[in-house]
């Protein structure tokens, strides 16, 4: 089924001709019995439409006049339902010296009745009356909730609303410049609405739409208005890519985590070769020295040398080299081992630590040896160390990089997910200091 043209007729409909009192044109009554008020659309005055002589309730001073997005007399297709769009009015509202303006387009249907659309800075909910009325909810910080149909909605703001234009007809005695104290309550893609009078308050539901919805549902030519800024029940785009993200995160996390596991399993972890040794500076007239051969044997794997000191509030600075007794290949290296300690007025305090490790990643299988040379302060007193040789060690260095690179997919979305809505309620009654 495809939407009715501005020519297709609604089942059962027939449409009212009239003439307005005040400038003589002519009138369309498309609501039938239901039509309370009908605003002629050359003078704009507001009618009584249960009047047979069509009373003149208002009259329309301002010159400005507004063409609605939706023509009036237009047809669509929403929700398997041919609806005939009859009235329009814009209504504003006013927060911090700034007029915030909106449209609303009431659809109509002669079965189905009522429903409407509203349009602000290019975002679209399509709205109904409720017949139930919300239940109070318990208030989360300092925002209250309502509930309906198993929802809670969060109060976004609260405000004075005001008729400013009408045009087209309406189900109910309409004036320019009426004002009703409207609250809005959200959980997004809906949105709850009340709109008080002295006299009663009427709620409705609305969901939020797209723009190309309705121009396609309404076949209205070229592309509806962009959005600007964030709605205040527009869906937050990224809730489910950062959902899912994070769920990824969790599996490939897992997946790390279960190879970091084997690595410690299946890894040798060999001890071979551990000896102690003394260094007094310049006391032994040649420092360096070599120390025995030891096999590195089976595949080609990293291989771990630690040195383990007593330095108390001094250093050492050792060079190494890890040669092969039969190929000559050597693996230089330097490493600063440094220890302090003291106390001060805000109480005890270290630097750095007595120990140190380095690992030579891919060193084949061979007979190897260590070429040491100890430095340190000629007036420093004597420094007794331990160096192991280990190889095949199990390294965890690679899980928490891997983590971390991982976290940034979902880690930048999430923000990207609150920065929406902290732009959405910057626009409500609970925006930050500094917000609108």
């Amino acid at each position: 089924m495809t939407p009715a043209s501005s020519t297709t007729r609604i089942p059962g409909s027939t449409v009212k001709g009239l003439n307005c009192p005040n400038c003589g044109a002519a009138l369309q009554i498309r609501g039938f019995e239901h039509t309370l008020t009908v605003v002629c659309p050359q003078c704009l005055s507001v009618l009584d439409a249960k009047d047979p002589n069509l009373q003149v309730l208002q009259k329309f001073e301002s010159k400005t006049r507004i063409a609605p997005l939706i023509p009036l007399g237009s047809r669509g297709l929403w929700h398997g339902t041919v609806y005939e769009t009859i009235g329009y009015q814009q209504r504003s509202t006013e927060a911090g010296g700034t007029v915030y303006s909106w449209g609303e387009y009431l659809l109509f249907n002669p079965y189905k009745g009522f429903r409407y659309f509203t349009e602000y800075n290019g975002h679209w909910n399509d709205v109904r009356t409720l017949r139930a009325l919300p239940q109070p909810g318990f208030a989360i910080g300092r925002k209250p909730h309502v509930n309906f149909a198993g929802t809670s909605y969060t109060h976004f703001a609260t405000a004075q609303a005001s008729t400013t234009y009408v045009l087209g007809e309406f189900p109910w005695q309409i004036r320019r410049g009426e004002s009703v104290a409207a609250k809005d309550y959200v959980a997004p893609p809906k949105i709850l609405s009340s709109e008080a009078t002295p006299s009663e308050t009427v709620w409705s539901i609305g969901e939020y739409v797209s723009g190309a919805e309705v121009w396609q549902a309404f076949k209205l030519p070229g592309a509806p208005p962009r959005p600007l800024g964030v709605y205040l029940n527009q869906p937050n785009p990224l809730v489910e890519k950062s959902k899912g993200l994070w769920r990824l995160y969790r599996i490939f996390l897992l997946i790390a985590f279960a190879l970091l596991l084997a690595g410690y399993v299946f890894s040798g972890n060999q001890e071979v070769f551990r000896q102690h040794y003394a260094f007094a500076a310049g006391v032994q007239p040649e420092a360096s020295f070599v120390t025995p051969a030891f096999d590195l044997k089976g595949r080609t794997t990293n291989v771990e040398i630690s040195t383990k000191t007593d330095l108390a509030n001094n250093w050492t600075y050792f060079n190494f080299a890890l040669i092969n007794e039969e190929t000559g290949q050597a693996y230089d290296f330097g490493r600063e081992v440094s220890y302090y300690t003291g106390r001060d007025s805000d109480g005890s305090w270290s630097e750095g630590a007595p120990s140190d490790t380095a690992t030579i990643s891919a060193v084949p299988a061979g007979r190897y040896y260590l070429r040491v040379e100890p430095e340190m302060d000629r007036n420093s007193r004597s420094v007794d160390y331990e160096i192991r040789v280990r190889r095949d060690v199990p390294r965890s260095s690679w899980f928490w990089f891997v983590a971390i690179l991982l976290l940034i997919p979902p880690a930048w979305t999430t923000f990207r997910r609150f920065s929406f809505e902290s732009q959405r309620w910057r626009e409500s009654d609970y925006a930050p200091t500094g917000g609108d």
